[in-house]
């Protein structure tokens, strides 16, 4: 199995920082509600000076999107959906656990993090343009096929995972209860993109150990030169 961007993205977004973790072992059966409350009182306290919009991670996935051709205020990226959800409701619907963990390191850091069940994965993710053969399974259960040219995680039987790179996961490769093995991917763009995904994907791996009595798993930065990270089916 294996993670990439293809040499496209890298071409037209050499900014572009991607963090990407494994972890086995995974299940619905833990707390990590401390961590939770204190990664959210971190997205509070940086909702109180700014707006979810004007922060610098959030602007510079503004920016990707409006390079897409989409519209910035009618597509956002994840993490900016959850922190417009967190400043008017307050808090994030618990979903599971490691869901509500990855969440709530989004709202913290401004970054979209996206987590896949890898059982639910053929081969490889990558995410590329697609070619507009592609099945994307919403939530609901419909089938969509995004259009040729929207950013969209890939994997060998042409499924996306995600569309409109960072705006929408598929309903197909969630987490669920009976998940085990998981593939989690943290994006961003901004200035200190590099220091922040790095400190991100630590605490990250460090949390998952913790909650789930794990050996700490492992993640990697990638980048144009190491733009792939391979792991076990």
């Amino acid at each position: 199995m294996r993670f990439q961007h293809s040499s496209d993205i890298w071409r037209d977004f050499p900014e572009l920082v991607p963090g990407v973790l494994v972890a086995s072992g995974v299940s619905a059966g833990v707390s990590a509600d401390d961590s939770i409350l204190e990664l959210g009182e971190l997205a509070a306290a940086r909702l109180e000076t700014s707006s979810e919009g004007e922060l610098p991670e959030i602007q510079a996935w503004r920016r990707a999107f409006s390079k897409m051709g989409l519209k910035p205020t009618q597509y956002r990226c994840a993490s900016e959906s959850l922190l417009r959800r967190f400043r008017k409701e307050g808090a994030l619907p618990r979903l599971h656990p490691l869901i509500d963990l990855c969440n709530a390191f989004s709202i913290a850091y401004a970054i979209p993090v996206a987590v896949f069940d890898v059982s639910k994965i053929s081969q490889y993710v990558e995410v590329r343009y697609a070619a507009g053969d592609e099945t994307y399974l919403t939530f609901s259960g419909e089938t969509e096929h995004p259009p040729p040219g929207e950013v969209i995680f890939a994997d060998a039987e042409g499924r996306a995972h995600a569309r409109r790179w960072t705006n929408r996961q598929s309903g197909h490769s969630a987490v669920r209860d009976t998940t085990t093995d998981v593939l989690i991917v943290a994006e961003a763009l901004h200035d200190t993109a590099r220091k922040d995904v790095e400190s991100l994907m630590a605490s990250l791996s460090d949390e998952l150990a913790a909650a789930w009595s794990m050996t700490p798993p492992e993640y990697t930065i990638l980048g144009p030169a190491e733009p792939r990270f391979e792991f076990p089916a």
